[in-house]
């Protein structure tokens, strides 16, 4: 290498999925496969309309040039209906909705867009890696904020209150919560706004779990006055079945819009036109298409409570999104070593807490997007693993 790597590569290393994947492979082509229960990427099929669309839209030989940076009327439109039947939100198609290539874009699109070198942030400990590596390739400066289980995954208001808030200007919050899986209710929402007023703190909503075993949605943009300070990302990535067609979007104020789209509209060339006309149809599902894919999710989690019960973990049966989180017990170092133990004994990946951050040490985390036949599997492999050599 002739040339050194920018300063704002300098703090992000290489996705931990990314490399646990590649020494998974190693093992998979060493020997007996390996069960991975780690990454939450849906592995149940879209609607079959939603396919047909997508097919129909490429047979037409008018849908293969650019498309607008905005995303096509049809599909902003969507969005904002859906918002309006389920969150009970009511958007400008035109000016309050960008879809996104997926919403994992959104939050480096934003970052981009508000953030300059030396603002500060307000990422969750634990919570999704990707808050805290968008930060950093904005040069801005990442500043922790505890989520504990004794506090619900909440934040701490007076413990927030007496941090330095000087110089911080946007807040990740995520629920149903990625790892944890806590809900929010709206008053944990209405605090949040009157926090970001307050502070003139823009309030960042990561939405993309509120269908998955979760009966109520709520939007944070649905508390009066949230369009001052809050923004929310969603994805048709869970609850669609949809994860690898990256499909998401962001709503908020239309400056907020506004500037993100223009980052956005010097980055891509506009997302391939079928692709929106099937993700408007994805839409349009009614309510008896989330009922079917959470009967399943279910039955899932029924069984991923079996494996943390074999483990002897500690976990919260209701609580909601595509994962279950545990805690260890005092006879495993740590959840990290419980992983690798699992994953070199019994050839089961677990993810270990310790990745969404340090209050996270003590905790693993099991996807339930496995069918119920690996799930099943996965739990004999432990216990036979446990049985034979022990894994403490």
């Amino acid at each position: 290498m002739i040339i050194e790597a920018a300063n704002r590569t300098k703090g992000v290393s290489e996705y931990y999925f990314s490399r646990k994947l590649q020494e998974i492979e190693a093992m998979n082509r060493s020997g007996e496969k390996v069960i991975n229960l780690g990454i939450g990427s849906p592995d149940m099929a879209p609607a079959s309309k939603v396919v047909e669309k997508l097919v129909q839209g490429a047979e037409n030989p008018d849908n293969h040039a650019y498309q607008s940076y905005k995303g096509i009327p049809e599909l902003r439109e969507a969005f904002a209906a859906w918002y309006e039947k389920y969150y009970h939100v009511a958007l400008d198609p035109v000016t309050e909705i960008q879809p996104l290539a997926g919403s994992k874009e959104g939050i480096l699109l934003l970052s981009l867009a508000f953030l300059n070198r030396g603002d500060k942030v307000l990422v969750p400990n634990p919570g999704y890696p990707t808050y805290s590596s968008a930060t950093l390739l904005a040069e801005a400066e990442i500043i922790p904020f505890d989520l504990k289980e004794n506090n619900g995954w909440r934040p701490d208001f007076e413990a927030l209150e007496a941090m330095d808030l000087n110089g911080v200007k946007m807040m990740w919050v995520n629920y149903p919560n990625m790892p944890t899986g806590a809900c929010a209710d709206m008053a944990l929402y209405k605090r949040l706004v009157e926090f970001g007023q307050k502070h003139r703190i823009l309030i960042c909503n990561d939405n993309p779990y509120s269908f998955i075993l979760n009966e109520e949605q709520l939007s944070i943009l649905s508390v009066e006055g949230a369009r001052t300070c809050c923004v929310e990302l969603n994805s048709l990535s869970k609850a669609h079945n949809m994860a690898g067609w990256r499909i998401g979007m962001i709503a908020g104020d239309k400056e907020v819009i506004a500037n993100v789209l223009k980052v956005k509209s010097n980055m891509d060339s506009g997302m391939f036109r079928p692709m929106q006309l099937a993700a408007a149809e994805a839409l349009t599902l009614d309510a008896a298409w989330y009922e079917q894919l959470n009967a399943e999710y279910r039955k899932r989690k029924a069984l991923a409570g079996e494996i943390f019960d074999t483990l002897g973990a500690k976990y919260d049966p209701g609580s909601r999104g595509m994962f279950l989180w545990g805690k260890i017990g005092s006879e495993w170092g740590n959840g990290e070593k419980l992983s690798d133990d699992i994953l070199q004994k019994a050839r089961v990946f677990i993810t270990p807490g310790f990745i969404f951050g340090s209050n996270g040490d003590r905790y693993i985390r099991i996807s339930l997007c496995a069918k119920q036949d690996v799930l099943k599997k996965a739990l004999e492999r432990i216990k036979r693993a446990l049985n034979a050599e022990g894994l403490k």
